[in-house]
This record gives C-alpha cells, sequence and structure tokens, in this order.
C-alpha cells in the first residue's frame, strides 16, 4: 500500500471524556486504515463511540492518545440535513460554494450541476420545509460535494427515512460515489444496509469502543436489501455484535 491510498488512518487511538480519575473512555486502541476510494461502513451498539470516531476524524475533537492521518478534504452528513430553513436548495448548496472559494461567476454552473447529480433540478427553488426527508438529504449531499470534499463522513443519514426512500437512497448515494470518486465512511445501525452499501464492514466493541470484527463484501454491484447474501453476511454482524453484548452483561453480573 502506497501513502497516496491511505485517506484515514488511526494508530491506537484512544478518546476518553471528563476529568482524569473519573474520565469515561470512548476509543481505546482503535487502529483502523481507510483506502481511497472505499466505501467502509461501521455498526456498533448505541455508546460504542462510533460518532466521536467521525468526530476525530472531521477535527472536530482531538484523540486522548494515540496518532490519526488525514489525507483529503472532508465533509459530513448527519441523520438530519441541517439545512438553513431561509435558504432554498440552491441557495444552500450555493453558500457551501461561496464558503470553498468558488468564484460568483461559476456559482450558478456548479449550482446547476450539482443539483442535477443529485436529481434536484427542478426542485431548485424550494425550501426544506417544501422538500421530503429523503430530498432534504440529497441537497445535504449535494452541499458536501460543493465543498470539493474528497471524503465524506456519514453519520446515520438515512436513519429518519423510511424503508422505501432509504433504499431508493442506497441506489443513489452509490451512484454518486463512483462517479465522483468518493471515500466514504458511514456509520449505521442496520447491519442490512451496512453490508448493502460497503465495500469493507467495521464492528465496533463497547465500553471501551474498539473495533473487534472486519468483514470484506466482496459482492457486485448493485445490491439489493433482500437478497440472500445480505441477510446471511448481515446476520453474521448481528451474531458478533450479540456475543459482544452478551460478554459485556457477563462481566458486569
Amino acid at each position: 500500500m502506497t501513502q497516496a491510498e491511505v485517506m484515514l488512518r488511526t494508530n491506537n487511538v484512544s478518546k476518553s471524556f471528563g476529568p482524569e480519575g473519573a474520565a469515561t473512555v470512548a476509543l481505546s486502541g482503535v487502529d483502523m486504515t481507510i483506502r481511497a476510494g472505499e466505501f467502509v461502513t461501521i455498526v456498533g451498539a448505541s455508546g460504542c463511540g462510533k460518532s466521536t470516531l467521525l468526530n476525530l476524524f472531521a477535527g472536530l475533537d482531538r484523540p486522548s492518545a494515540g496518532t490519526l492521518e488525514v489525507n483529503g478534504k472532508i465533509a459530513l452528513m448527519f441523520q438530519e440535513a441541517t439545512l438553513l430553513p431561509w435558504l432554498t436548495a440552491r441557495g444552500n448548496i450555493e453558500l457551501a460554494l461561496n464558503y470553498a472559494g468558488v468564484s460568483r461567476k461559476n456559482r450558478d454552473a456548479r449550482v446547476a450541476e450539482l443539483l442535477e447529480i443529485v436529481r434536484l433540478g427542478e426542485w431548485a427553488d424550494k425550501r426544506p420545509h417544501e422538500l421530503s426527508g429523503g430530498m432534504r438529504q440529497r441537497v445535504a449531499l449535494a452541499r458536501c460535494l460543493a465543498q470539493g470534499a474528497q471524503i465524506v463522513l456519514m453519520d446515520e443519514p438515512l436513519g429518519a427515512l423510511d424503508a422505501m426512500t432509504r433504499d431508493h437512497l442506497h441506489d443513489e448515494i452509490e451512484s454518486i460515489v463512483a462517479a465522483q470518486g468518493l471515500t466514504v465512511v458511514f456509520v449505521t445501525h442496520n447491519m442490512r444496509e451496512a453490508v448493502r452499501l460497503g465495500d469493507r464492514v467495521i464492528l465496533m466493541g463497547s465500553r471501551p469502543g474498539r473495533v473487534v470484527y472486519e468483514q470484506s463484501v466482496p459482492l457486485k454491484r448493485p445490491r439489493a436489501m433482500d437478497s440472500n447474501d445480505i441477510a446471511s453476511r448481515a446476520a453474521e454482524l448481528t451474531n458478533r455484535l450479540k456475543a459482544e453484548q452478551g460478554t459485556l452483561q457477563g462481566a458486569d453480573s
């Protein structure tokens, strides 16, 4: 592996919150390498440090120990689209272009291009409350692209959507990521979603958060959520998580 191929890397990363002697250890000894163009999904129980890890990657927080390597511009997507409600879809994307330093004369064409990429050209002048949840997340994705991001961190961006909308957005995200050559780290609680989207699935254990298992997903794309291959791989992840939780409960008894 060459240095250029590595977009994100952690080396024995730990993160604690609170005063020394009474600190809560959110992450401990996390080793992870994510390569250019990979779509990596991260699963685990609530409180296992998935969002904390994304915050470290994004530079919103710093590790308590260990080293972190980031080789590329990062943008984030959250469960809520966090669009500015007084701006239209076009306006939210244009604002991101402005912050990215795109000149005014080039913004209109770039906004139109991004709206077409996420298939919202006809909805450009609608405000967030006039868009469906799936549409709002597509605007949020266009805003990530407007920032010139090479790495997109997605923190359960589809968690609040209904199953049909989520399934449709799986296809759209997969297509956009491939076309734009993005590197993605996608956090989810949904095991099937993790397998459906990921080139690789990382399972995090709890208390403290750490990597306990990795599963490569060499299945051809496009994939179907209800396929036997995805169901069996998701079941293996679920069983491993249950075993991990059972071990923790046994330690507490």
